[in-house]
């Protein structure tokens, strides 16, 4: 059955058109007579049944129904660019699609990237963030890098690291002492983490406490906007020490307590059934749990 589109021409000039509210405007942009463009929204509003468009002597104004649709032409045309781009950028090369958590992907795996690129010159890693599953089917994702417990749909998992937070602040915070203790972590700022809204309950419990207000506190969805807080002495956060190493060193951090909290959970790379058969993606499966191994290895 034929689809019910309009041709790609009169989109593209109604989004032009629309955006500078002047059909001289849109032609001088694709280089295209002002007939032109009148021509190509005139079929438009025909093949819609719609105006979107009121004509007056001082010019061109969209109606309520060109507004819309102008934002949803728009929206869409800029997916089709990149969607080009992409390809065109590719040129038949082998590219992995990876989702990955924000902080654990600039922080651990970035640096280590280079590696798997003079390793595998013919493959090409793409990252993006994603803090949460979702469903491969409804994305072009390949693999997903997530911290969490491997049930996920669908896929195959395979385990990199733990996570291990420890209670983490500025030197200023920390003053003179060598470290806090649980009752004294109590008594400061909780940075809380989104996703992790149980974590310093958790902590608590752990060394034996009850503390009523350890869900209060400013509440940030990635690790690196706890750390900035922390650094700016707003508070004490809960952070894998692996995720702020350089921080660390550079002592604009400080671990506050050396008890860690241990968990089940941890970060995995997950990759889809339909997909596990990837040459680029066993490569990078291999590479990667290598990586964590030996990282594991030497912490």
């Amino acid at each position: 059955m034929r689809r019910k589109i309009p041709s790609t021409t009169a989109l593209i000039s109604f989004e032009a058109a629309a955006r500078h509210e002047s059909f001289t405007k849109a032609a001088e942009e694709l280089s295209l007579t002002q007939g032109a463009i009148c021509r190509q929204i005139a079929s438009l509003e025909e093949f819609l049944s719609v105006e979107l468009f009121r004509r007056s002597r001082r010019g061109v104004k969209l109606t309520e129904a060109g507004l819309s649709y102008s934002r949803r032409v728009a929206t869409q045309l800029d997916a089709v660019e990149r969607d080009t781009l992409s390809v065109m950028g590719q040129q038949g090369a082998n590219v992995i699609e990876l989702a990955v958590v924000p902080t654990f992907g600039t922080q651990w795996l970035l640096p280590r990237l280079k590696d798997f690129q003079l390793k595998h010159p013919e493959v090409t890693v793409n990252l993006t963030n994603r803090t949460r599953p979702f469903l491969f089917a409804d994305t072009d994702f390949d693999a997903a890098i997530y911290f969490g417990d491997a049930d996920w749909s669908g896929t195959e998992s395979h385990r990199l690291m733990g996570e291990n937070p420890m209670p983490v602040c500025s030197p200023t915070l920390l003053g003179s002492r060598t470290h806090l203790t649980p009752d004294e972590i109590a008594e400061l700022p909780l940075l809380q983490q989104t996703t992790r809204p149980y974590a310093w309950r958790q902590w608590f419990n752990s060394q034996h406490l009850n503390i009523p207000r350890d869900m209060t506190g400013p509440r940030y969805e990635l690790f690196s906007m706890l750390a900035q807080a922390a650094m700016h002495d707003m508070g004490i956060a809960l952070i894998p020490p692996f995720l702020i190493q350089r921080e660390l060193a550079e002592k604009r951090l400080v671990i506050a307590n050396p008890n860690a909290l241990s968990s089940i959970k941890a970060y995995y790379l997950m990759i889809p059934e339909r997909k596990v058969e990837s040459a680029s993606l066993k490569a990078f499966r291999d590479w990667l749990v290598n990586q964590a191994n030996s990282y594991s290895l030497e912490g």
